[in-house]
């Protein structure tokens, strides 16, 4: 037999049984605002780049897709609040690359709806 887990309430911090862990009402937002982020295609080939090619500038970024670079600072600015995306600066540019752990977090959870 299947014992239930068991994971702290996200409020409380008391635990629960019966609640998979990671299904928490923070655990579903954040879900929730990785797939609002990739709901533009833009904001997929960007993330499709930066998981190719590591670390890019918005110049490299905006040479690869037929946008101007205010729509490409906007749509990282996007997946950046989302959490999937991190800057850095170095000297006057801006380096973007991608984090994985929102990703697989989104993988993990879609997995479960299976």
């Amino acid at each position: 037999m299947r014992r239930a887990p068991v994971v702290p309430d996200s409020q409380t911090n008391q635990p629960v049984l019966g609640r998979p862990a990671g299904t928490g009402e923070d655990a579903v937002g954040d879900v929730a605002a990785v797939h609002a982020a990739l709901g533009e295609p833009a904001r997929l080939v960007l993330v499709r780049l930066l998981a190719r090619h590591g670390s890019l500038c918005v110049r490299e970024l905006q040479a690869a897709l037929p946008l101007a670079q205010p729509t490409v600072s906007h749509h990282l600015k996007v997946l950046r609040e989302a959490g999937l995306v991190e800057a850095e600066r170095r000297g006057t540019w801006v380096y973007y690359r991608l984090r994985r752990e929102p990703l697989k977090r989104l993988l993990s959870h879609l997995v479960t709806l299976l």
